[in-house]
């Protein structure tokens, strides 16, 4: 899965080459952490939250097991 959110976050921001994907987990559940560059943020979060929330949606569906995304 961390290579889907990776994916997703590339095709999203104008500077594809600053994005790193680290896989966290504990008590059940899998917490993917996005670094972008700074200027990128808001696109990967999108107005309201919407772009990152269907970045969730997305990879929740698929995973096994409780995931979440968080971007920092």
């Amino acid at each position: 899965m961390r290579e889907v959110v990776e994916y997703l976050a590339k095709n999203l921001v104008d500077r594809p080459e600053a994005v790193r994907v680290s896989e966290r987990r504990g008590r059940g559940v899998t917490v993917y952490l996005v670094e972008v560059d700074p200027e990128d943020k808001g696109r990967l979060i999108g107005k309201k939250g919407r772009v990152i929330e269907s970045i969730r949606v997305l990879v929740r569906a698929f995973a096994r097991g409780r995931v979440n995304v968080e971007v920092r």
